[in-house]
């Protein structure tokens, strides 16, 4: 029954009244605000229950992560560390183009012209280096009729033969489908031959030349001398020069240093083209930038816009107006981050990468196929590759919003970052005399060097993990099998890849009949000792090795091994590990390894696995012990 009250508030059968909007609508507005302070305390309160007694101040450094030389990201991010970053980051299409060289909807070019056009999204532009003409000519066919927009053609020894460039392009229409070109003057020579005359080809297509990627990658100096008479016959809408930043990231840049080589490459080609008679303005509209796109996402975004606004720093220095100064920016996948081995997680990590480089802005991208580590890819890695991308744009709609990271704090903050750490290492460059004298110097081998030894020491800790090899492999796996690819230059910063050396330690583990194995002997029920029998599975299935368990010593001769593993709790070593490790050496136990922490300190042990011990070294050692034959590649040594 109403009250009468209510019945005077509201009439019989009326609707009920709409409450009164607040004027501000506070989130969490019955709860006390919570500042910086607070989280800090919490935090070190976790901290020191984890025993970490020694805090940093602030305490956020003790979680902060490495992204590159110099430039780590913190755990939280608020609107007092990205400042007015958000502001100074202007808007997409213009100076300084952090935002993107687009304005409005995608494919409505602001700066750059008519070669930045692509209707609904980025250029899709499939990568071709099969030697088999008719092959090539038949996957170039199914690429263009699902949805690649543009050709990319490795020329040369082992990859599209040069002189057959005609054959290769007989079913192309050239009106429609722009062609970027790798394999140096002999290529580019071909293709201009082969198009003489022409006035009706699609813009957006580059010659390819990089006289200074292949000294990078050979050791051998190269003349810019002659580039300047190649753009002026390059068809209207041509690029003539691509300045080729995964040459420095597939030798182990990280992206600080990638950026930086870039734009020391990009400020020689503009000095070597206007000394050759070219304008300031006509040299920027010359230019390709290619970089690699990780599967560390929000690097590889942040990495995209502050190379854009690098470039455009550039540009303003050298009096190049401001509608001009955008970077045509060419991402594809990362090299370094494809594995050999659980091939079919490279799908998964080559989204990741796509998705940063369109949200990061690229205007062109590539996605290589999830088996290009294992050599030429099949129809099928083909398919898989351009439907990433074509889910992406088509049912993802990731490109019908323009820098939808921008005025992120963390983005924002990480693109400042990179940029100031890519400008330094750009200007240490000009120091040395530019990118060709630093990379006959060895400054540039030496910085990379050093980058990836960081590198190379988290990912042979795990802490850097490779979801398929160095966590959660398949020891049992058999690998598809491709027709080899091309051998790429050699001789100058070497090629490396984060999975080769636990793919090192498998391809021993393989030579091997029968397959060596570590026995995991386990102390206590069931339940004490899964956890660490698993970690130690997991860090020596890494290595390839089979790991048997049992109770104890009673399963060694079952085993086939003389390595062993003792699993269990801190409880359970205290109590009995020790003995056990002299019941197994009794039993031919040559190698007793135990899953823990040092700190523990058992008996009768050659070593100790656990979070945060170097696998490599572990994984190197009981394969030693087991037989196998451990190569350790040379410095400079290509780790395919």
């Amino acid at each position: 029954m109403r009250s009468t009250d209510q019945q005077t508030a509201r009439p019989e059968g009326a609707p009920p009244a709409e409450p009164a909007a607040p004027e501000v609508l506070e989130l969490a507005g019955e709860f006390p605000a919570a500042g910086r302070a607070q989280w800090r305390d919490l935090v070190a309160g976790v901290l020191r229950k984890a025993g970490r007694d020694e805090l940093p101040d602030p305490v956020e450094d003790a979680l902060r992560v490495p992204v590159a030389t110099g430039v780590s990201v913190a755990p939280l991010y608020t609107a007092e560390d990205a400042g007015d970053l958000p502001t100074l980051a202007g808007v997409p299409g213009l100076p300084p183009f952090v935002r993107g060289a687009r304005a409005g909807a995608a494919g409505v070019t602001a700066a750059g012209g008519a070669d930045t056009e692509v209707p609904g999204g980025w250029d899709v532009r499939q990568r071709h280096a099969d030697p088999d003409v008719a092959g090539t000519r038949e996957a170039i066919a199914a690429d263009l009729e699902n949805g690649v927009s543009s050709l990319w053609l490795v020329c040369g020894e082992g990859a599209v033969p040069v002189d057959a460039l005609g054959e290769v392009l007989a079913d192309v229409y050239l009106d429609l489908a722009p062609v970027s070109l790798s394999g140096g003057l002999p290529a580019a020579e071909a293709f201009l031959a082969l198009v003489e005359g022409r006035r009706d080809l699609a813009p957006g297509g580059c010659l390819g030349l990089d006289p200074l990627g292949l000294q990078a990658a050979t050791g051998e100096p190269q003349e810019l001398a002659g580039l300047a008479d190649l753009a002026r016959r390059a068809p209207a809408g041509w690029r003539t020069v691509v300045v080729d930043g995964t040459v420095f990231a597939d030798a182990g840049a990280s992206a600080v240093e990638e950026l930086g080589c870039a734009v020391a490459a990009g400020v020689a080609y503009l000095r070597a083209l206007t000394d050759q008679g070219l304008g300031v303005e006509e040299v920027f509209g010359q230019l390709e930038f290619r970089f690699a796109a990780s599967a560390d996402q929000f690097t590889t975004i942040a990495g995209l816009r502050a190379a854009r606004r690098l470039w455009d720093r550039v540009g303003e220095a050298s009096g190049v107006p401001a509608q001009a100064r955008a970077m045509r920016q060419h991402a594809v996948t990362s090299s370094v981050m494809v594995t050999r081995h659980d091939p079919w997680v490279n799908m998964l990590r080559t989204t990741v990468a796509c998705f940063a480089a369109g949200v990061g802005g690229a205007d062109v991208v590539t996605v290589q196929p999830f088996d290009a580590a294992l050599g030429l890819p099949d129809a099928f890695a083909r398919r898989i590759a351009r439907n990433t991308q074509s889910l992406l744009v088509e049912e993802g709609s990731l490109a019908r919003v323009l820098d939808p990271a921008g005025g992120s704090w963390y983005v924002e903050s990480l693109t400042e970052e990179l940029a100031q750490a890519a400008w330094a290492w750009f200007t240490e460059i000009e120091r040395a005399g530019g990118l060709a004298a630093a990379l006959s110097s060895g400054l540039v081998g030496g910085r990379i060097a050093a980058a990836w030894a960081d590198r190379e020491q988290r990912l042979a800790t795990r802490a850097d993990a490779i979801t398929g090899v160095s966590e959660f492999p398949n020891p049992a796996e058999v690998l598809p099998t491709r027709r080899p690819a091309a051998a790429p230059p050699s001789g100058g910063l070497p090629r490396v890849r984060a999975a080769a050396a636990f793919e090192d330690l498998r391809g021993a583990v393989e030579a091997v009949d029968p397959r060596p194995r570590v026995y995991l002997a386990t102390l206590g029920p069931i339940a004490r000792h899964t956890a660490r029998a698993g970690f130690a599975a997991n860090l020596f299935g890494a290595g390839g090795l089979q790991t048997p368990a049992g109770d104890g010593v009673a399963g060694l001769d079952e085993a086939g091994t003389s390595v062993v593993c003792i699993c269990g709790t801190d409880k359970d070593y205290a109590s009995d590990a020790a003995d056990l490790a002299a019941e197994l050496r009794a039993a031919g136990a040559t190698q007793v390894w135990l899953a823990g922490s040092p700190s523990l300190d058992v008996d009768g042990v050659d070593g100790y696995v656990y979070a945060g011990c170097d696998a490599v070294a572990v994984l190197t050692t009981v394969l030693e012990q087991l037989g196998a034959e451990v190569a350790t590649p040379a410095p400079g040594e290509v780790r395919a």
